[in-house]
């Protein structure tokens, strides 16, 4: 069974191993092992975790299996700090779901769709109208995924990771 709850302050180092193993899922096959470390290195640390958890403006939600994370996502309150991203998103105040990674050996289980449920529902309790998210172009599996979530493309993105500028397509929910 899976538990969705909040991260705690204590868990980053545990975080940042579930990134770690999570993040490369998310690039597509043209990045590079380089590319990843380095942006795992840049973003998601146990210090970058530790800083995360604390900020009052994003919520970290955990999944939990038998006493072992398997997933996270972590969802940042406010205007999107990406120029492109905030001409698209069209309701205002806006949540962006930063991150949505689960465990390799647990996809397709309903762990996504537990962290999905329990993040909407936190951007809800921060009274957005809305939640924004970037997918990778190339990441069909991922994009499918937040369709069925209720998620439609508002327009694109670039995300750089390591030495690569990648394209994102931009989507939106209403809440």
């Amino acid at each position: 069974m899976t538990a969705v709850r909040p991260a705690r302050h204590g868990e980053a180092p545990a975080l940042a191993d579930l990134a770690a193993a999570t993040f490369p899922l998310a690039c597509p096959p043209s990045s590079t092992p380089e590319d990843h470390a380095a942006f795992i290195a840049a973003h998601l640390t146990p210090e970058h975790f530790g800083i995360y958890l604390a900020d009052p403006t994003r919520d970290l939600l955990v999944a939990e299996e038998d006493g072992a994370l398997v997933g996270y996502t972590m969802l940042v309150a406010g205007e999107p700090y990406d120029g492109d991203v905030a001409a698209v998103v069209p309701l205002r105040p806006t949540v962006e779901l930063s991150k949505c990674y689960v465990l390799p050996g647990r996809h397709g289980g309903g762990v996504a769709d537990a962290l999905m449920a329990a993040s909407l529902d936190a951007a809800r309790a921060r009274d957005a109208a809305g939640v924004w998210l970037g997918v990778n172009g190339e990441n069909a599996r991922a994009q499918a995924f937040y369709r069925r979530s209720g998620f439609t493309v508002v327009g694109d993105r670039r995300f750089t990771v390591g030495d690569q500028v990648h394209h994102d397509l931009v989507l939106h929910q209403a809440l």
